[in-house]
């Protein structure tokens, strides 16, 4: 990283952005575009560099290192041909059929996961892989640094450069953040024994949740288990994605009356419990197993624009706005190994979320977080939120998609999905809704976990969740 004598008048770099470019990680997201025609890699550069680039001052900086240790962003010439990679594909008998693409595709996207990006380049690369696939006729991967920014700033970005395939002058929609997360409330009487307990119980949750997440981080570690296997290096990773109607997950949640993300958790811990008793049949489903649900701590009703982002004191700021939440995955007892009652998962789901979320555990860590940085360095704090990664069994995380059809330079988009890489957990799920569609992705460690076998899991549990609350299949 660059040492700079002279650095007034450069943005500082924000916290979260120092921890996840550090010496323990260096965290990026990868956002796949898979496009239904052939792509014209002249078109998609000059979107780049007219529509990408101005997005963000960001995007056209570096991160250096000031006359006081402080990290900040320096803004620089960007050569766009230099972050552009367009790579070829070939099979031994000298073409490839779509189906052996897809192998390729997936062996590319672990290799460029785990590269790092070049000094002195801001922190970007986009891949365009001209090959057919057997879901689409192209595809565009951009390589985006956490420290740019988080899940919801970065696929904003990216959803910035895209107009609607319908009509392009019609602006893009999202679902209401509303849709997603508010259950229906019949809460309309409240007696005093609930006054009570809202003031009793969130401080009891705090004070829970705060000293477990420190525990979490510095001496409780998960059970190892077939989603853990508690090794400390990095390893390669296999993807593997499934796509669900979000009509039957909306279906399922208000025949519960709980939320879509309800839902989706609920449908993610049936599939992990599934998922280890048919990758080990002996395992332990009791197992003591967390996962680390990122929460967007933006106070949000709908999903803004980069450009509602990017202003002065907007209620969604661009950057890293989010936590994590530890949420148990629900234990099957042996006498329930047959899983005969699938939706304890997503009552469990909500219970547990719903639980968190009325605590103040989480700005508790996040101060936390500020004084470890102030006392000690951003490198400890780094150490910090790694070891809390890597005790825990895996990572969700889940971003609001465009509700219509998108293009990208006239190339109309099939489908799309993200996933996030740099980080230690074995498995991690992340999820984007796009077109009536949610994009369910699995990054799980190669080797250790069958990451086609988890998917087959992740639908046999909505189809389990579904029957059960619904009567269908």
């Amino acid at each position: 990283m660059e040492l700079i004598k002279e650095d007034d008048g450069l943005e500082p770099v924000s916290p979260t952005g120092q921890y996840f470019n550090s010496k323990v990680m260096s965290v990026s997201v990868l956002g796949i575009l898979e496009l239904e025609i052939p792509i014209d890699d002249s078109q998609a550069m000059a979107l780049i560099k007219d529509v990408f680039l101005p997005i963000n001052p960001r995007f056209s900086s570096i991160m250096v290192i000031g006359k006081k240790g402080a990290r900040k962003w320096k803004k620089v010439e960007v050569e766009v041909e230099n972050h552009v990679h367009v790579p070829s594909f070939s099979s031994p008998k000298g073409s490839s059929s779509p189906s052996e693409n897809d192998s390729f595709l997936k062996s590319y996207i672990s290799q460029i996961a785990k590269q790092p990006f070049p000094q002195g380049q801001p922190l970007w690369e986009v891949h365009i892989i001209k090959c057919p696939t057997s879901e689409a006729q192209g595809t565009v991967i951009f390589k985006l640094h956490h420290a740019l920014g988080d899940g919801y700033s970065l696929v904003g970005a990216l959803l910035s450069c895209l107009q609607r395939a319908d009509d392009p002058s019609l602006p893009v929609t999202f679902p209401s953040v509303n849709k997603f997360s508010s259950a229906n409330n019949d809460d309309r009487n409240i007696g005093l024994p609930k006054v009570v307990s809202g003031c009793f119980l969130p401080l009891v949750n705090t004070v829970r949740d705060f000293g477990g997440s420190v525990l979490k981080s510095t001496c409780f570690k998960d059970d190892l288990s077939p989603i853990r296997c508690g090794l400390e290096s990095f390893r390669p990773f296999s993807l593997s994605a499934i796509s669900f109607s979000l009509d039957r997950i909306k279906e399922i949640k208000s025949r519960l009356r709980v939320t879509i993300n309800d839902v989706i958790t609920g449908v993610i811990f049936l599939a992990t419990r599934l998922y280890m008793q048919r990758g080990s049949p002996n395992s332990n489903l009791s197992s003591n197993s967390t996962a680390l649900v990122l929460l967007n701590t933006r106070n949000l009703r709908d999903y803004k624009s980069v450009k509602d982002m990017v202003r002065p004191n907007s209620e969604s700021p661009w950057g890293n706005n989010f936590a994590f939440l530890h949420v148990p995955i629900p234990k099957v007892k042996p006498s329930d190994s047959e899983f005969s009652n699938p939706l304890k998962f997503v009552h469990k789901a909500r219970e547990a979320i719903k639980r968190k979320q009325s605590s103040f555990g989480v700005v508790l860590t996040g101060k936390l977080l500020e004084m470890m940085k102030k006392c000690r360095n951003p490198e400890v704090v780094a150490r910090h939120i790694n070891r809390t990664m890597r005790n825990s069994s895996m990572i969700i995380s889940n971003v609001i998609g465009p509700m219509e059809k998108l293009s990208m330079a006239n190339h109309p988009i099939k489908g799309m999905y993200f996933t996030v890489t740099g980080t230690p957990e074995t498995l991690q799920v992340t999820m984007i809704s796009y077109a009536g569609n949610l994009r369910v992705v699995v990054r799980a460690e190669q080797g250790f976990i069958d990451s086609e076998l988890y998917t087959r899991s992740l639908h046999d549990a909505l189809d389990m969740i579904l029957h059960d609350a619904c009567g269908k299949q």
